[in-house]
């Protein structure tokens, strides 16, 4: 059996890939208002866009225990896989990644090696796929790891959200900022340069926030052939415009492409209206 290939929920690849590249996904959990709810299972972005919505909201989220990572490592090996790489969303986000290393130092750092993907969404996604596909083509557990971190390199995401308050609340992103960019009714576009979320642009309308994201996104495209993929919450018009414009503007450098409603972890912490654009250049 080949190197087997595990990720978390929130790279929110669409259920047939998941499926056709065997992958193993675990979940992280989402508490809404006391309901505890593991992320795609038992919590969908629906759920979290209901409570988001409300005036009292108190909503939290947390990584999988290292146990659970263990179980799932030591049943992949039990099957017969050669080994495990594990591709996660970014330790600066969450403390995933460190409960993948935990679990992977008991299992056994020979077998299991854990890859940081300084990313979410399809940020993580990309370089997900591209483990699954090296692991597919026979590669070793170096290979496969390195195939994933290559992956990484070249994965470039952007995302607008209509109010920074989600972000400020969960921690991720400055509070003094996140206060201006209110008092300024600033619609901000963020990115994840080193694994963290920084503000990138400020555009005054949502529009003007579509548009951007779309010009940042071909300009990360540079000449290379892509692949692209689209998030939003609750926003399933803006996640069409972003797909048609970047259709239109990469023309036929543009190859797979992938649109998902991004689940209740991230909902948690950007909020409706959110709309993201993932670009992997292709190698």
């Amino acid at each position: 059996m080949p190197v087997a290939v595990v990720t978390d929920s929130t790279a929110y690849l669409p259920p047939e890939l998941v499926r056709a590249h065997r992958l193993t996904v675990v979940p992280l959990t989402v508490v809404l208002n006391g309901a505890e709810g593991l992320e795609g299972v038992e919590t969908f972005p629906e759920d979290a866009t209901r409570v988001l919505s409300g005036r009292r909201v108190t909503v939290s989220t947390s990584r999988p225990a290292p146990e659970q990572f263990a179980q799932v490592y030591r049943q992949l090996l039990a099957d017969g896989a050669d080994g495990v790489v594990s591709v996660h969303l970014s330790a600066e986000l969450s403390g995933t990644v460190a409960a993948a290393r935990l679990a992977a130092a008991e299992v056994g750092d020979d077998r299991v090696t854990v890859v940081d993907s300084r990313s979410t969404g399809m940020g993580l996604g990309f370089p997900v796929l591209a483990a699954a596909a090296a692991a597919a083509q026979g590669a070793d557990l170096t290979g496969v790891r390195q195939a994933a971190l290559d992956a990484v390199d070249l994965t470039t995401i952007f995302f607008y959200v209509d109010t920074l308050e989600f972000l400020r609340r969960g921690g991720r992103i400055n509070a003094a900022e996140a206060l201006l960019g209110t008092a300024l009714s600033v619609k901000p576009i963020m990115h994840m340069p080193d694994g963290s979320i920084v503000v990138r642009d400020k555009v005054r309308t949502a529009s003007r926030g579509i548009a951007r994201l779309v010009d940042l996104a071909v300009e990360a495209a540079g000449d290379a052939d892509v692949d692209l993929a689209v998030h939003h919450l609750a926003a399933p018009q803006r996640a069409d415009q972003l797909l048609a414009a970047l259709t239109e503007r990469l023309g036929d450098r543009l190859h797979d492409t992938y649109v998902t409603e991004a689940g209740a972890v991230i909902a948690a912490h950007a909020g409706p209206g959110l709309a993201c654009v993932v670009l992997h250049r292709r190698p």
